[in-house]
């Protein structure tokens, strides 16, 4: 199949969530191709303890690019345990600058309690404003969902699940199977 007739792989909102001293990162289950659901119980959030230190990472686009981003930034957590946003920082410039790595079609949201990171492949790491971040398909619904609920008394993890409800609700990309991770600060 020609590039121009594939109808490309969609699916996956990630949304992570720093209040009252957690961060949540929550992610649906949701595969597409083109208008079919391929699966709908990815798991695309995971807890990695590269040194000894617990990241909690997400991730959006391809599964083999995010995988492959997921290992290169153990990697650099490895050596630098304890500092995420160096971590980040370095596979940030590596994946700008490697002629491979530059072909990777994934995003991360990525926490180690402290610090909450929006990684991407044009060399950023954002940190978010209203220490709500989300990324995927879905994740402009669920960050202004997020954004709305901040103010509530709810908790990091409740705000995480109804904000990715909302996005399910409206984008036919996401679903409501979540895998949800936390980390205290």
């Amino acid at each position: 199949m020609a590039d121009k007739e594939f109808p490309g792989w969609h699916g996956t909102t990630i949304i992570g969530v720093r209040k009252g001293g957690k961060v949540v990162i929550a992610g649906d289950g949701q595969v597409s191709l083109g208008q079919t659901v391929i699966k709908g119980t990815a798991r695309k959030v995971r807890r990695i303890s590269p040194g000894g230190y617990d990241v909690v990472a997400g991730f959006a686009g391809s599964t083999a690019d995010a995988f492959t981003l997921l290992e290169r930034l153990e990697a650099k957590l490895e050596a630098t345990p304890g500092q995420l946003q160096r971590a980040s920082v370095e596979l940030a410039k590596d994946w700008r600058t490697d002629k491979y790595l530059q072909k990777l079609e994934a995003m991360l949201i990525v926490s180690d309690g402290r610090d909450l990171y929006v990684i991407t492949g044009a060399g950023d790491v954002l940190e978010p404003e209203h220490n709500i971040a989300a990324i995927g398909s879905g994740g402009n619904y669920a960050l202004a969902a997020g954004r709305a609920l901040m103010e509530s008394d709810m908790d990091a993890e409740a705000v995480a699940r109804r904000a990715m409800q909302i996005a399910a609700d409206i984008c036919v990309y996401t679903n409501g199977n979540l895998t949800v991770e936390t980390i205290d600060a």
